[in-house]
């Protein structure tokens, strides 16, 4: 099966999208598929900024669109521009680069990642071209709306849904990866949304990476590490750690970068932040924790929880979004009421003053983990794309 990814976001990029993109596309090659990722470019060329001078936009658009063979698949790298006010955060420029891959590779089905921008191009290029879409809904984009637009007040959350209804009702199947994302979406008029979780790869994340000289380095003797993984970004809410970083006895370790962590740093004096890492370096950290701790209340998922749990940590979120999905109360870690103020230091209290506890959660943390496989999940997104192919997307909405 020929299947184009059309992604908001790549590698190099971390995120959860990127990374889900990349997984997909591996086991799409090792299954005999044939993988083609269309997605903004990390950064425009050089050149661009002379040529704009010059004149023909459109010209300068398609020139600088590029192809790439490192994956084992090819990249089609779009232009984009940075977000404003999030650099990290790419944004691709209106062209033909999606039009012309479908053209080109003549896909049986379209998978839309996180589709909002170069997504929607997507949507209605390969509607256009009488190619099944399907698009996997993983950014609470009405969240972001409300964290980054607050003077649009309630209109932009609305303006979000809006948009993600002109998107999704193209698909032929739009996957949510929890079932509270799969609620909201149903609520809020979005048709054919089926479900389909995220996998997790309990190989590279594992116990045995614990390294006792990396926990000498990171804390004092004795002290019990709980871990965060993720964007240093508003919607994560890291700041409502403060309290966790206070407590005795306990050193709060901040793997990740973005716009909020020099802030960050001023707010949580007492913990660690390493920056961005990734690859074995990142198994090794996640190992070497003693409990896991995530924020953020906007998550449609939560990958970092379900590493966190194959590396065999208790885990500590809250109760909303993705984290439902993922978290048993009591066996697996703490889920926390979003607004309690006092409810992550609590949870990371009790866990770090009881080593049997933090041990029997780490055991079935790891026990549900290995049941999440990328190759599990990978074959299921298959089935979903067989199932499109068959199926009747909605009316176009074209103009």
């Amino acid at each position: 099966m020929r299947v184009l990814i059309v992604t908001e976001s790549f590698a190099p990029q971390l995120n959860g999208v990127a990374h889900s993109v990349l997984r997909t596309a591996e086991h799409l090659l090792a299954r005999g598929h044939t993988p083609v990722v269309v997605a903004p470019a990390v950064r425009a060329p050089a050149a661009r900024a002379a040529r704009r001078h010059a004149g023909d936009l459109r010209r300068d658009l398609h020139r600088d669109q590029h192809r790439e063979q490192a994956y084992g698949y090819e990249v089609v790298h779009v232009p984009s521009v940075p977000l404003p006010g999030y650099p990290e955060v790419r944004v691709a420029l209106p062209g033909r680069g999606v039009a012309d891959a479908i053209e080109r590779h003549r896909p049986h089905v379209v998978h839309l990642a996180s589709p909002f921008a170069l997504g929607a191009v997507g949507a209605a290029a390969a509607d256009r071209a009488g190619v099944p879409s399907v698009a996997v809904y993983q950014t609470d984009l009405a969240a972001y709306a409300r964290t980054y637009l607050p003077a649009l007040g309630a209109t932009g959350p609305r303006l979000a849904w809006w948009r993600l209804r002109r998107v999704h009702t193209l698909a032929a199947r739009t996957l949510a990866p929890s079932q509270a994302s799969l609620r909201a979406l149903l609520a809020h008029g979005i048709p054919r949304v089926h479900l389909w979780p995220r996998g997790v790869d309990c190989t590279r994340f594992h116990p045995r990476h614990r390294d006792e000289t990396l926990r000498r380095r990171l804390g004092h003797p004795g002290d019990v590490l709980v871990g965060y993984v993720g964007r240093l970004a508003p919607e994560k809410h890291v700041d409502r750690l403060a309290e966790v970083s206070r407590i005795p006895g306990v050193r709060l370790v901040v793997v990740g970068d973005g716009p909020c962590r020099a802030r960050l740093e001023t707010l949580l004096p007492d913990a660690v932040f390493l920056g961005l890492r990734s690859g074995h370096e990142l198994a090794r950290l996640y190992a070497s924790f003693d409990a896991f701790v995530h924020a953020g209340p906007f998550e449609t998922f939560g990958q970092t929880l379900q590493e966190a749990m194959a590396s065999g940590l208790p885990v500590v979120a809250p109760a909303a979004g993705g984290p439902l999905d993922l978290v048993r109360p009591g066996h697996t870690g703490f889920l926390v009421p979003p607004g309690a103020a006092d409810g992550f230091r609590e949870a990371v209290e009790r866990l770090a003053r009881n080593d049997e506890l933090r041990a029997a959660f780490g055991r079935a943390g790891r026990a549900a983990a290995t049941q999440r496989s990328w190759e599990t999940v990978g074959d299921r997104l298959v089935e979903h794309y067989r199932l499109a192919r068959t199926e009747t997307a909605g009316p176009p909405l074209r103009r």
